[in-house]
């Protein structure tokens, strides 16, 4: 279950006084050298982990192309049309983001891809297409319709089944203003392609993502060292970040303490570390784009039986999630085996507190949340090349929550965690 990044510092930030201590402490006035100096040693001894990443080739990224073709003509679509958003990245490794003004690609069932383009941004567009899938750049200017130039290419690539998808993420502007003018066309849902494509990722891909755990584990245990009582739930968080700006990253982690540990999601209420207070720490970092997403739950201090018995009931729930990711499967069954360890221990059925109240998984990859979720009535079969998360939760409102998350890959031997397990509630690291 990653954490929200929107929440978090920017890197710049850590060089104007948020590392691990804020000016407030430190004084205005304190050098960026004495700064870094308060960071906990075990950070600054990090190395950069950059060495050995090996970027998606163009060649894999053309297969890809071809595969969303392939799907296409099972699907009887003419076209898909992604905006300028992750799966224009998988497919074309380019990003462009979203704005009022129409921007994206046009992959067809038959023929070379093209984009849609505003016309004053074509020279910038150009820079960042890249050569191998910059065939064709279509604009428009201010006065004219981009989805006539959508609909043209479709139309110029040939029709078939008059059936356009549209990517999830495309808004509904842009989809309603195709469907205005494509007259005897339906407007479809394009997720059997972008996700029968991306729901499955390669060697390669699962590389990338094994670099990304690697290193989310060193950034958590380096900045584990420093947690004490008395600590700030940001001082920590700043830590974590720190942590993996020193391994050559972009990354950091949500914390929560105490009764907060009970909201999956946390609680905005500032947060001080106490003796004896359970500790949560969710987050990641990416590597050429793919995600990671571990959490870990500690105490600080002696543990009491009850921390440690509620603690021991989650990790069984993670290893019967584990378990029973078995190809074929339906993913349904995984979130079945935690829930029933879980409630078996006399928590709450069916989604309800104190208990597991989420699904106990997710899809994972270029987002940290994507296609598919272990989760009741999801009877999509597990296959390889699959990625998730197991985190099951318990959750005690008003008392703690304990989650242990680690991410898993289905290999053609079965499934492999990305990262070693938290042995017990005392050893968070495997």
């Amino acid at each position: 279950m990653s954490f929200n990044r929107r929440k978090f510092i920017s890197l710049s930030a850590l060089t104007a006084g948020t590392l691990g201590v804020s000016n407030r402490i430190f004084g205005a006035n304190t050098s960026t050298f004495d700064k870094e100096a308060m960071i906990p040693k075990a950070i600054r001894d990090l190395q950069p982990m950059l060495s050995g990443i090996v970027p998606i080739t163009v060649e894999e990224r053309k297969q890809r192309i071809a595969k969303a073709q392939n799907l296409m003509q099972q699907e009887k679509m003419d076209a898909i049309f992604i905006e300028g958003t992750t799966s224009c990245f998988y497919y074309t490794g380019m990003r462009w983001g979203q704005s009022e003004r129409t921007f994206g690609v046009v992959i067809p069932a038959k023929g070379s891809i093209a984009y849609v383009c505003p016309k004053f941004e074509e020279d910038r567009a150009r820079e960042l297409i890249l050569p191998a899938f910059g065939e064709e750049v279509r604009c428009w200017e201010e006065h004219e319709s981009p989805y006539a130039i959508i609909l043209g290419i479709v139309k110029d690539r040939g029709v078939v089944h008059n059936r356009i998808g549209m990517e999830e993420r495309v808004r509904f502007f842009i989809a309603n203003g195709v469907k205005k003018l494509a007259t005897g066309f339906d407007i479809v849902d394009a997720t059997p392609i972008t996700a029968g494509c991306r729901m499955i990722k390669s060697k390669a891909e699962i590389a990338l993502m094994q670099k990304a755990s690697d290193v989310t584990i060193e950034a958590y245990k380096a900045a584990f060292t420093s947690i004490h009582a008395g600590m700030s739930q940001t001082e920590l968080s700043n830590n974590i970040t720190a942590a993996f700006k020193k391994l050559g990253f972009n990354g950091g982690a949500s914390v929560q303490v105490g009764k907060y540990s009970a909201l999956p999601h946390g609680s905005i209420t500032p947060q001080t570390i106490r003796e004896g207070d359970i500790v949560m720490i969710d987050g990641g970092t990416s590597c050429e784009g793919y995600a990671s997403d571990i959490t870990r739950t500690i105490v600080v201090g002696k543990p009491t039986q009850r921390q440690i018995d509620v603690w021991n009931l989650e990790k069984k729930a993670q290893d019967a999630a584990f378990a029973a990711m078995k190809i074929g499967a339906a993913c349904e069954q995984v979130d079945a085996a935690a829930r029933a360890v879980i409630e078996n221990g006399g928590f709450s059925k069916n989604y309800k507190l104190p208990g597991l109240p989420h699904r106990t998984g997710h899809g994972i990859g270029l987002e940290g949340h994507e296609w598919t979720n272990f989760v009741k009535g999801n009877k999509t079969p597990i296959a390889v090349g699959m990625c998730f998360s197991d985190e099951p939760t318990i959750s005690i409102p008003g008392e703690f929550g304990i989650r242990l998350e680690d991410c898993v890959y289905i290999g053609e031997d079965g499934a492999h965690f990305f990262s070693k397990q938290s042995i017990s509630i005392e050893q968070p690291f495997g």
